[in-house]
């Protein structure tokens, strides 16, 4: 049992989970853990050695991961992302990567005294007894537009609306896979980001979480 105070925050791509969760992470002194990192990781891996997403193949990389493999240059490439929505509905590769998740999240590194993991499933499977849940979502048009100009600042030059077709066919398997799908708990504050500021949707994320853990320093 974890003695570490969670916070587990989920949602689709796009939505600011993963700004919001680093950010909470720093202002609690928590950890922090972007669990779509490792499957990118995978992704990454398999790509690298000209591997496709079999189920085998894809379950070994996840085994062998290792902690420099989450700090790879190309995990935010469109290439990685694609293969990492695939692989991420693999049981086998969610199975391996799991108990890394739950000890990261009940041991944080550096002995700090809690822990903010984001994902797509963090507070439905990996941390379902998270002190503190938050499902950040945004509408499509939001979202496909924040990936966009993401690719454009990395210097690539994507199709608009390939990108938002992308992003809701990565919504539709993400939502209807068997292993782990995304959804909110049935106890996860929802915060929607469509038409809020980074400033603000950090002051309404820490709200909702001070008032479920309490405030800290």
């Amino acid at each position: 049992m974890s003695r570490s105070i969670v916070i587990a925050v989920d949602g689709p791509a796009a939505a600011g989970k993963g700004t919001l969760a680093k950010a909470l992470a720093a202002r609690l002194g928590f950890a922090h853990l972007d669990t779509g990192s490792l499957y990118r990781a995978v992704a990454a891996k398999l790509l690298a050695l000209g591997q496709g997403p079999e189920a085998d193949d894809a379950r070994l990389v996840a085994e062998s991961l290792a902690a420099e493999d989450l700090t790879a240059r190309d995990l935010r490439s469109e290439a990685v992302a694609k293969l990492s929505s695939v692989v991420a509905a693999m049981p086998e590769v969610r199975a391996a990567l799991l108990a890394y998740q739950r000890r990261f999240a009940a041991q944080p590194p550096g002995g700090k005294p809690g822990a903010v993991l984001d994902g797509r499933d963090v507070g439905t499977v990996v941390c379902p007894d998270a002190q503190a849940k938050l499902y950040v979502t945004a509408s499509l048009a939001a979202r496909a537009r924040r990936r966009h100009a993401e690719l454009l600042a990395r210097g690539e030059r994507p199709d608009a609306e390939a990108v938002r077709a992308e992003m809701e066919a990565r919504d539709r398997r993400d939502s209807d896979r068997a292993a782990a799908p995304l959804k909110p708990a049935a106890d996860a504050l929802l915060l929607d980001t469509s038409d809020l500021s980074i400033e603000a949707a950090l002051s309404a994320a820490w709200e909702m979480v001070v008032g479920r853990i309490g405030p800290r320093s």
